[in-house]
């Protein structure tokens, strides 16, 4: 009887919200000179989220995103992570509201993310803040990624990954072993820690609990993935901030200079240890989890495009031509890659890593015959336009040529854009071009089974991408 009644609060509960947002709405519209965009506010309490979050591959817009589109527009209201949503497949209206970020339409992830992330995160932070933690991060890819000896240093991780392939097994599960390269990478720079060494073991084993959360239910219980990834998330800030308290303690008598990440930002009297624990942790998810899933759509993608693929092989075959025997790839050659960069903006284009992004109308906004009213969340669909035929020919094909169109770049945002433009992306493409160099001129693979990347929302490989490899001789 209890049990019973519980019920039946729930279900009246969920009824009386659901009549007030409908209310809501209304109100909305009647006020407004302007109409809402259509749209369809889905069931009580979830609204439509779980059929937006709907698995699907990442290379489509999915059966949501594509029927809700048809119905209404590119532009359209719903109700999404409890809240009453605009979302926008208009790629026009995306850049507008990635251009107007600070003063119209600023972040507004779900509070799972805040309670993961830690308030301090450059995803999550506004005005001020954001802008001294993203100078920083700005400051150490900048530093980075013209430095021979970082660029040195990641090649060797490059062959120090592709030599440890078994060469019997012909067989490798791609997108472990790049996130197996770019977390070495990262850590090595970052922390100038080796995941062999019981410490890095240590991180890492509590990073992977930490990125499960992101795609979890906030059920926060023991046992359940978000629960482990906030107490890994405790762990790996206890453990930076220890290596932080460290490193001040030992340069108390002398200026710290050079070397990794730390050393850098430890320079720096702006920073609390609550930022710098902050900054480690955003660079190592971006670095680490962001570039191996880069990695490995390339792979996926050139699986099936023959022609991209010889073509990429031709221009880091000219570029070893150039080279001694054993000379390391410096920045010039890196800069002599410019097919690999139409590659690498190609597969973000086809993947989009990044799906969505999550932002708030401050005031009302009109746009053409419509208004965001002020309060609501807003969703530029970043894959939208990524896949729009009418912004690109054939959408769905992967085709590394169609950049030989310079006006291509103003009809993509696969690193988002305005003052949140990721500041690793130069890091990113300089790690996936090294990489690629040397596993183009030393195997050839088939994808041994129909692995594509989904959109769980963020692109995953649940098969692995099991490649069969064969070495070049």
């Amino acid at each position: 009887m209890v049990e019973l009644l519980a019920v039946i609060l729930t279900l009246l509960s969920g009824l009386i919200a659901f009549v007030y947002l409908l209310k809501y709405v209304n109100k909305n519209q009647q006020d407004f000179p302007h109409k809402l965009p259509p749209g369809s506010m889905g069931w009580p309490f979830s609204g439509e989220t779980l059929g937006f979050l709907k698995s699907h591959k990442s290379n489509s817009l999915g059966s949501f995103l594509k029927e809700h589109c048809s119905r209404y527009g590119k532009v359209f209201k719903s109700h999404l992570f409890g809240s009453p949503t605009i979302v926008s497949c208009d790629f026009e209206f995306n850049m507008y509201i990635l251009q107007n970020e600070g003063e119209l339409f600023p972040v507004d992830y779900p509070k799972v993310m805040h309670n993961i992330l830690g308030k301090f995160s450059v995803l999550l932070s506004k005005g001020d803040l954001h802008r001294k933690l993203r100078s920083t991060i700005i400051s150490f890819v900048s530093a980075t990624k013209y430095e021979t000896k970082f660029l040195h240093s990641m090649e060797i991780l490059v062959l120090s990954t592709i030599n440890s392939w078994d060469p019997n097994s012909k067989q490798v599960a791609f997108y472990k072993e790049a996130k197996r390269f770019t977390i070495n990478v990262m850590m090595k720079h970052l922390l100038y820690i080796n995941t062999d060494e019981p410490l890095g073991s240590k991180i890492l084993e509590n990073f992977e609990k930490y990125i499960k959360g992101f795609i979890s239910l906030p059920i926060n219980i023991p046992g359940t993935a978000y629960f482990k990834a906030l107490q890994a998330r405790k762990r790996l800030a206890a453990i930076i901030k220890n290596i932080i308290l460290g490193r001040q303690k030992s340069s108390n008598a002398r200026p710290v200079q050079g070397g990794d990440l730390l050393n850098m930002i430890l320079s720096k009297q702006n920073l609390s240890v609550e930022e710098m624990v902050s900054i480690v942790l955003d660079l190592l998810f971006g670095g680490y989890e962001t570039t191996a899933k880069l990695l490995s759509l390339i792979v996926y993608f050139l699986g099936g495009a023959s022609n991209a693929l010889q073509r990429l092989k031709e221009e880091h075959q000219e570029i070893r031509k150039r080279k001694k025997e054993g000379e390391p790839l410096n920045w010039d050659d890196y800069k002599q890659m410019e097919f690999t960069q139409k590659v690498i903006y190609e597969a973000m284009r086809c993947g989009n890593v990044v799906k969505f992004l999550h932002r708030k109308a401050v005031q009302d906004v009109k746009f053409k015959d419509y208004v965001i009213p002020a309060g609501w969340k807003v969703l530029p669909v970043l894959s939208a336009g990524h896949l729009d035929p009418t912004l690109f020919e054939n959408p769905l094909e992967f085709d590394p040529f169609r950049w030989n169109d310079n006006s291509i770049r103003k009809k993509v945002a696969p690193f988002g854009g305005g003052p949140r433009l990721c500041p690793g992306a130069d890091l990113a493409k300089v790690e996936t071009a090294f990489f690629l160099h040397h596993f183009v001129l030393n195997y050839r693979w088939k994808i041994k089974a129909d692995d594509p990347p989904l959109a769980l929302p963020y692109v995953e490989f649940t098969g692995g991408l099991l490649l069969d490899l064969e070495p070049i001789s």
